[in-house]
């Protein structure tokens, strides 16, 4: 349990090159901003983390229990990027530590990448640049086609599958795809009943998946035999998803005739690092350091979108778009004084909140609430400022997780 209040101006620390966009937002919503240009190991980064309540990181960053244990000033974790598997989310929850990631910034940027290789794939480009750098002049048509008319199968119709599916359709490919989830298809796209089934039709496969354990070696050696002769494999996802030997093994086998590869079970740290994989030297190959959402205009809005969220929590309690803690979207103040409180998700919480407001002769103008599994969140605008004692006894609750207060002055929007 903690009511917290964090030292003004609250500090944040901001890790992995994130755009400088995000930083001035959080400056001039009025905290002390460090910047960082890599990831940090668990012990640099709960050195770093000593009052600091905004941290913000992209995928090589990995927050743990031990760190979360540590860091007992952070209120928040801005993921700025789309995956969020980095973050030990249940431990995160567990200590109202909210997480914000960015969901739909990117998606363009992923989507244009991974029909460029496509193209590139079909047209054997990687082999016919790399010949011309070596002084061979080899202008064949062998091996090289046109997308137009053959099949694109999507496994993960998700935000980037969906647009991936519209573009694709735009450019003259047939679309399939295969989602757990139960999701509408876009335009032609027509909806396969298995991964099975995708695999046995497609000429091109692109996986857009994201991080759960259960996907984990969802790709190998089953799934490739499934695979088209002379089909073409993209993987723009999650590293740990694929099997990058049984991969290399296809290639070399010539039954996939190319492939396009963004993300590694195992990645570098920082830049300029050595980079290693069972796929380097393959013909017809693209391999490329996750940048599939790594374009100025991405990385600007991620940075703008997610420092906005981590500024409205901090600074007024709203939680909406959190992949974490129930989500409530918060208007302007209405009261003169706003109450957020954080609890176990039981029955009787609200009614024991609104019982000690009444009692205290405090009116709520304003309440916004939502549960969130194990986890309810309860933000209450009152015409006047609550008093410590009432304060002190929601604190006192067992529900607890933890409580915050503001004034008007004192909350601002999300910018």
């Amino acid at each position: 349990m903690i009511h917290f209040a964090p030292p003004e101006p609250a500090k944040a620390l901001l890790l992995e090159n994130i755009h400088q966009v995000a930083a001035e937002g959080l400056r001039k919503a009025g905290f002390e901003v460090d910047t960082h240009p890599r990831s940090m190991g668990e012990d640099e980064l709960i050195d770093a983390l000593q009052g600091v309540a905004l941290l913000g990181i992209r995928s090589n960053t990995t927050i743990t229990p031990r760190l979360l244990d540590a860091a007992r000033d952070l209120r928040a974790v801005g993921c700025f990027c789309i995956g969020t598997n980095q973050v030990d989310l249940a431990d995160a929850t567990s200590r109202g530590v909210a997480v914000f990631n960015a969901p739909f910034s990117n998606t363009r940027s992923v989507v244009e990448l991974v029909i460029g290789e496509i193209v590139a794939l079909a047209r054997r480009l990687p082999d016919k640049t790399q010949k011309m750098h070596e002084g061979i002049w080899d202008k064949s048509a062998a091996g090289s086609h046109e997308i137009r008319g053959r099949t694109l199968g999507i496994v993960g119709y998700g935000n980037i599958g969906t647009q991936l599916s519209t573009v694709a359709e735009a450019v003259g490919l047939h679309v399939v795809f295969f989602d757990t989830a139960d999701r509408p298809a876009h335009g032609n796209a027509r909806r396969m009943g298995s991964l099975e089934e995708l695999l046995r039709v497609a000429d091109i496969v692109s996986l857009h998946v994201d991080g759960r354990p259960g996907n984990a070696g969802l790709f190998g050696a089953a799934q490739f035999d499934l695979m088209k002769q002379d089909a073409v494999f993209v993987n723009a996802s999650r590293g740990m998803v694929v099997d990058d030997v049984t991969l290399r093994e296809h290639i070399l086998s010539g039954h996939l005739s190319g492939a396009a590869i963004d993300v590694f079970p195992v990645e570098p740290k920082a830049q300029g690092d050595p980079f290693e994989s069972p796929l380097r030297g393959l013909p017809n190959v693209i391999l490329t350091p996750h940048v599939g959402g790594s374009t100025q205009e991405a990385q600007e809005e991620i940075g703008h979108f997610v420092s906005g969220k981590l500024a409205g929590f901090l600074a007024g309690g709203n939680t909406a778009l959190s992949v974490n803690l129930p989500q409530v979207a918060l208007p302007h103040p209405q009261g003169a004084s706003r109450v957020a409180y954080l609890h176990a998700n039981v029955p009787g919480v609200l009614a024991g909140v609104n019982g000690l407001f009444a009692d205290a002769g405090t009116n709520i103008v304003g309440q916004y609430l939502a549960t969130r599994g194990e986890v309810g969140y309860v933000v209450s605008d009152t015409d006047h400022p609550v008093e410590e004692s009432v304060l002190a006894r929601l604190e006192q609750l067992p529900e607890t997780i933890w409580l915050h207060t503001w004034r008007p002055r004192q909350v601002i929007d999300e910018t």
